[in-house]
């Protein structure tokens, strides 16, 4: 096992309304806590864009210029940081999320390698929003990979459920990406893989040896553990405002950077060593780092 570790920040999300909470927004907001979670190991930024505007900040946006603004804004807050962009999109038209990965070349970008019928109940039972699919066929997943082939970007596979971390390996097998593939498994969505540390040997030995993996932790308490094993099994680690607003404690993170630090902490109290932008690049074969 490598004792280095990847820590990713999951930045702001797309479903969280800043109204709610202290998701950053505007390129600016989007630079100060990536400055915050860079400083307490963060050498990867997942990032999301928010429609610009009063009262629009909980809308996705899908504006390249913006997307460009963002990314600059971020290299130049953190210096040598890997951008890790969203492509996640309902429906067929990924026109807007083909634009911004051209115009912003992050070296990294989130592939969502099949679909899920997104769900979530509330305490009453009555549907938290209308259940909804989210749509990832193959023909769709050929198309991402196409395109970040073209920019020379880095696809890391969301996968949040079983099959669809099989599937990644036939994505492999027929061609459609060449190594190494980066795996990341998504548990906590209430319609996928439940946040189970009992989960984690099974999931790794679904996915082809010798790649990296992380786990994306979506919920209040029992992520941590979940983040603790991850680290022991070797994995790459991801937290941030996107996946969650709590702490080990209960109590609220005011930040990105707090819940990196945690992270970290516990991280090293498994044996790894957190890996800066230099050896993340080495680690993941990245080893051009863009300009803004």
């Amino acid at each position: 096992m490598d004792d280095r570790v990847i820590i990713t920040c999951a930045v702001n999300g797309v479903i969280t309304d800043p109204r709610q909470h202290a998701v950053p927004v505007t390129p600016a907001e989007m630079a100060a806590e990536a400055r915050r979670a860079f400083a307490a190991g963060a050498s990867v930024m997942h990032i999301h864009l928010r429609q610009q505007g009063e009262g629009k900040g909980h809308l996705p946006s899908w504006d390249p210029a913006l997307s460009r603004e963002v990314c600059a804004a971020i290299r130049a807050a953190c210096p040598g940081v890997i951008i890790n962009h969203t492509t996640g999109t309902v429906g067929p038209d990924i026109a807007g999320p083909l634009a911004c990965l051209a115009a912003s070349r992050p070296e990294i970008a989130a592939c969502n390698a099949g679909s899920l019928n997104y769900l979530k109940l509330k305490a009453d039972g009555q549907w938290a929003w209308p259940p909804m699919l989210f749509d990832n066929p193959v023909s769709k997943i050929a198309a991402y990979l196409a395109a970040m082939r073209e920019h020379a970007i880095r696809p890391e596979f969301e996968c949040f459920d079983t099959g669809i971390i099989r599937s990644v390996g036939m994505f492999h097998d027929s061609g459609m990406v060449a190594r190494p593939l980066m795996y990341n498994f998504v548990m906590g969505v209430a319609s996928g893989m439940p946040t189970d540390t009992a989960l984690l040997p099974i999931l790794k030995k679904l996915a082809l040896a010798g790649n990296p993996f992380a786990v994306t932790a979506i919920g209040r308490a029992e992520i941590w553990p979940l983040h603790r094993a991850c680290a022991e099994m070797g994995g790459n680690l991801r937290s941030g405002l996107e996946d969650t607003f709590y702490l080990p404690n209960g109590a609220k993170a005011a930040s990105n950077g707090v819940l990196i630090e945690a992270l970290a902490g516990l991280a090293r109290a498994a044996g790894r060593i957190i890996a800066g932008p230099d050896e993340a690049r080495t680690m993941l074969g990245i080893f051009k780092e863009r300009v803004a």
